[in-house]
């Protein structure tokens, strides 16, 4: 008896089972355990019991090796093959990236349009994602980290946004905590403005400690920080390109022409490198720069230079 029950076992367990279609893919959620796992594989038709799957796992000690993912199989395989292929974990990867400098609502459209994420917050405001998140802060924008994300298939926005948001939050309490001293900073969050500026303000990676240096002088000595891209943040979609001298003279909130200090918050999702030089600026008396219009930046220290610098480079960009 004991011969016949082992070779039937033998051929149930190398014996192919048929895919339900060829190629078929299927998602195993986080924190499934062996039951539910082949009970699902069971349900969708790939395994003929669910027990099987279960007595063979726990018969090589596997019952806890077995990994969540997105999987792809492209031929008929044994439960054998198909236990090693669930303990190897050859997944599918799905990915969304996020991009330096992007802004939340760009971040939702792309969220948006990924095929294998499930929105879920189309219709919420960014008041009510935040609170989804556990999120303190009142505006989304600058509190996600770019980065590329892998997911499992069918993962929602929401845990992909909690995911960046914490990112975030472990970057930027981590580079706060090694920070110059005596910055004109009295928060992360403000540090977190800061880094939104110089990252949409840097052309050069060279550049970008000094571009920090710049703006931390004239937060030191109270001179407004006059810099385009938080005028064109706050005119939203009033802008059409062409930043005008009028755009510069209207007040509004986020104009640092016509406000002293930093807007209200971020304008964009600054990489780490952005938050780190806001942190640890270049130590320079420059406090004002210029775009070479190849990317780098020409530094001055007192306006009369400047202006010349902005002269001459404003002029070889328009010839």
């Amino acid at each position: 008896m004991a011969i016949l029950i082992s070779g039937w076992l033998y051929h149930h367990y190398h014996r192919d089972i048929v895919l339900p279609t060829t190629p078929y893919e299927f998602s195993i959620k986080p924190g499934s355990n062996l039951k539910q796992i082949a009970r699902q594989l069971f349900d969708e038709g790939i395994l003929p019991n669910a027990w099987s799957l279960i007595l063979l796992s726990r018969y090589q000690g596997k019952e806890s090796a077995l990994k969540a993912g997105d999987y792809r199989l492209t031929e008929n395989l044994s439960q054998i093959a198909l236990l090693e292929y669930l303990i190897k974990g050859d997944i599918r990867q799905n990915e969304v990236r996020f991009v330096e400098g992007w802004t939340f609502s760009q971040y939702r459209k792309t969220l948006y349009d990924h095929p294998d994420i499930q929105n879920t917050t189309a219709e919420m405001s960014e008041e009510e994602i935040l609170q989804i998140i556990n999120a303190n802060e009142k505006s989304a924008e600058g509190l996600f980290f770019p980065d590329t994300y892998y997911f499992i298939k069918n993962s929602t926005d929401t845990e992909i946004l909690q995911r960046a948001y914490q990112t975030m939050q472990n970057h930027l309490q981590a580079t706060w905590s090694e920070r110059m001293e005596s910055l004109p900073l009295e928060s992360p969050y403000e540090a977190l403005i800061l880094a939104s500026i110089v990252e949409k303000e840097t052309g050069l990676e060279s550049d970008r400690a000094e571009i920090a240096g710049v703006f931390i002088n004239r937060l030191r000595i109270g001179m407004r920080l006059q810099t385009d891209p938080t005028v064109i943040y706050g005119l939203g979609d009033q802008f059409d390109g062409n930043l005008r001298k009028r755009d510069l003279q209207t007040d509004q909130s986020y104009n640092t022409y016509t406000r002293a200090g930093l807007p209200p918050t971020p304008i964009a999702m600054p990489g780490l490198a952005s938050i780190r030089a806001a942190l640890n600026p270049a130590e320079t008396d420059a406090f004002y720069f210029v775009a070479k219009g190849n990317g780098e930046s020409k530094f001055s220290t007192n306006l009369a230079d400047h202006n010349r610098a902005v002269a001459k480079y404003q002029k070889r960009q328009n010839n």
